[in-house]
């Protein structure tokens, strides 16, 4: 946060588009170091934890239900940004239409702020051994049922997969959920910021500007609109 504030935004009050805000984390942060927060997330759960977390507190901050590739972004935002890899759930193309879109929600000379995952922890993601037990309940299900989950690294669309599978034990019934993360280089990055109209691009070993020491795989990324 403190290298965001400072560093990113030169300690200046600012209007700060989240994409992806989550429950919020950043957002309510940068709204008590007296920014002006518009966070969007299409995460009805995570948008109630964000404005509940606010409070009775008089925080410049605003959270929209929705999502980030087809809601209104609004306009003439200092900062936009999009954190922990969410970047990375995106082919090329969605990528670029959603760049694109954040663009144009920033004001002349504004930033973008991205930290998207570095492409050899996507594929060692793909490397974490199968999971399969029985569980009372979990992440997709509040009933006792049986869980699998897989990893597999795609090759020729440099794409890490994960299905996540559930039986329930009393129904039979069955669910398979999946994500993907596609694993781009920082040549990649840098060439779809200029497709989308970003200029003056610096790369980040981490959000502190600092080497990275939590080995999150994570790294920043700041653009001019």
């Amino acid at each position: 946060m403190k290298w965001i504030n400072e560093a990113v935004l030169r300690g200046q009050s600012s209007r700060v588009l989240d994409l992806g805000c989550g429950p919020g984390l950043y957002a309510t942060r940068l709204a008590r170091l007296g920014h002006d927060v518009t966070g969007i997330d299409y995460s009805p759960a995570s948008i109630e934890h964000a404005r509940e977390s606010v409070g009775s507190d008089s925080l410049a901050c605003e959270f929209i239900e929705g999502d980030v590739t087809s809601a209104n972004l609004g306009g003439d935002f200092d900062l936009a940004m999009m954190i922990f890899g969410e970047i990375n759930a995106f082919d090329r193309d969605a990528a670029l239409k959603l760049l694109a879109r954040a663009h144009g929600s920033i004001a002349p000379g504004g930033i973008l702020l991205l930290e998207p995952s570095i492409d050899s922890s996507i594929r060692d993601s793909s490397n974490r051994p199968l999971i399969a037990q029985e569980q009372t309940q979990g992440l997709f299900s509040d009933h006792p049922h049986f869980y699998v989950q897989e990893h597999r690294w795609l090759e020729e669309e440099r794409v890490a997969q994960t299905r996540f599978i559930t039986e329930d034990a009393e129904t039979g019934e069955v669910r398979d959920y999946g994500e993907r993360l596609f694993a781009w280089t920082e040549d990649e990055y840098r060439e779809l910021l200029v497709s989308a109209g970003f200029n003056d691009i610096a790369v980040y070993p981490s959000l502190s500007g600092e080497p990275d020491i939590t080995q999150r795989g994570l790294f920043a990324i700041t653009a001019r609109a």
